[in-house]
């Protein structure tokens, strides 16, 4: 009787051994997670600091490194404009430590840029000219790629400026430029409701009809400004220029034309002109360097779309 209501349970030790060594893996799968998570997290750190530290290196070097009396260069580079690298407030404040440091034999003006602005052209070219006035330290200029309208204009105040022979310069012009849209606008049955108080507020409107007289007045501020352009190059160049009909009409020539024409004053690179200028090879970069965390910030990635919200509104007028 007791043998027949017997229950005979299934042997579990086998189940349970299954269900312990799947918990134990899972343990061990965390266990491998979490370090895996904190030696990456370590290295992302570890990555950080060493760019940090590169970059601060980096500004250093840029205002040290001379073993005596050596040549200051600083970097001409990109379109000249109050937002970029090339803006007047970066180049003067680098011309200014290089004009103030005893040690400093000479300055010499390393650019490679289209132009840009006419006014933060015309701020470099006035600083130099009065920072020369101050301390009589030379100034060259030596044109990499391109040297081209409000970059030849900051090179015209240096007292002697060098390219290579395939190197453009030149581009003596202004440029100020816009759209119109009233044509497409006509097209899709679009009207423009411009509200103005002043009868010629609105001209430079790329949505409204262009008028014939703003036009010329447009033309005559442009004129202008060419003409202020001329005559720093004039001034700057002097009786070196063997002035053309072309020479201001915003051509570009290359280095070994601009030698013919006297827009330079020879052939050279930047360290072959420090060597026979200043019989030294020891030069220091005065170029002003971006903050290290905004730098930081870029080499990570985050400056990634810099720029797109940037809205063309009105023409503005380009040494180009």
């Amino acid at each position: 009787m007791d043998n027949q209501n017997k229950i005979d349970y299934p042997d579990t030790t086998k189940e349970w051994k299954l269900i312990e060594k799947v918990v134990t893996g899972l343990q061990d799968e965390q266990r491998k997670s979490r370090r895996w998570g904190i030696f990456f997290k370590l290295a992302t750190l570890a990555y950080v600091i060493f760019i940090v530290m590169m970059v601060g290196k980096t500004t250093e070097g840029a205002v040290s490194g001379g073993n005596g009396p050596y040549a200051a260069i600083i970097e001409v580079n990109g379109v000249i404009s109050a937002t970029e690298d090339a803006s007047a407030d970066n180049i003067i404040t680098a011309l200014r430590s290089a004009f103030d440091d005893e040690q400093v034999l000479g300055v010499v003006l390393r650019i490679n840029s289209p132009g840009g602005s006419p006014v933060q052209s015309g701020y470099v070219y006035d600083e130099i000219k009065r920072l020369k006035q101050v301390r009589d330290l030379p100034v060259y200029a030596v044109i990499v790629d391109l040297g081209a309208s409000g970059a030849y204009y900051i090179a015209a105040a240096a007292d002697e400026i060098y390219a290579d022979k395939a190197s453009l310069v030149g581009s003596i012009g202004v440029v100020g430029s816009g759209f119109g849209f009233t044509g497409a606008m006509e097209k899709f049955g679009i009207e423009r409701r411009l509200y103005t108080s002043g009868e010629h507020k609105g001209f430079l409107d790329p949505f409204s009809p262009e008028n014939p007289e703003e036009k010329k007045f447009w033309q005559s501020v442009l004129k202008v400004t060419h003409n202020q352009f001329i005559e720093q190059v004039r001034l700057g160049r002097g009786d070196r220029l063997k002035e053309t009909p072309d020479m201001f009409s915003g051509l570009v020539w290359s280095g070994e034309q601009a030698v013919d024409m006297g827009l330079i004053d020879g052939l050279s690179s930047t360290s072959q002109l420090v060597r026979t200028k200043f019989n030294s090879e020891e030069v220091v970069n005065f170029t002003r360097q971006p903050d290290p965390w905004e730098s930081l910030v870029q080499k990570l990635g985050a400056s990634i779309g810099v720029g797109l919200a940037t809205v063309v509104t009105a023409p503005s007028l380009q040494l180009h």
